[in-house]
């Protein structure tokens, strides 16, 4: 299964992704974003899209608190995957957020708008970056997770 991982986009619908992410993401078997959205119309563009989860993020409003959860365990096969946001200060968060989640596989996480890929005690902790490259991002990122017997993590700068 291909996995394409976004978050932090804080835009208001599809049209304002860029085309190379939204094309990219017609192709995965599912799409996950990681809050932050801003708009319940970009959910449901992402829902027409493909195969969608995602979780809120600290600066979506109250009516998507009701449409998404605050955070999400994916079932792929034999893997556990935590799909939150994250909140606080970048330092500490990945021990903030592994803290939510028992013996998973994978969690996936955003809120920095850093992207990051590391195993740590065996368990994969991604952070996509965000995909428009809202400040404090380096550049404009997602990720793409591909998951078989093993869990493969690869984070695309966009152009």
């Amino acid at each position: 299964m291909r996995i394409g991982v976004i978050s932090d986009t804080h835009v208001s619908h599809i049209a304002e992704l860029p085309r190379q992410l939204v094309d990219t993401l017609r192709q995965m078997d599912m799409i996950i974003h990681l809050g932050d959205f801003t708009s319940p119309q970009l959910v449901e563009d992402l829902r027409r899209l493909g195969r969608f989860r995602g979780v809120r993020g600290n600066m979506d409003l109250p009516f998507l608190w009701l449409m998404l959860p605050e955070m999400d365990i994916l079932e792929v096969g034999s893997k556990k995957i935590g799909l939150i946001h994250g909140w606080g200060a970048p330092t500490g968060l990945e021990d903030r957020v592994r803290e939510r989640f028992d013996k998973m596989d994978a969690i996936l996480y955003g809120h920095s708008h850093v992207p990051k890929s590391e195993v740590k005690d065996g368990t994969l902790l991604f952070n996509p970056g965000s995909a428009t490259g809202v400040f404090p991002a380096p550049y404009k990122s997602y990720g793409i997770l591909t998951i078989d017997e093993d869990i493969e993590a690869e984070i695309v700068r966009l152009e």
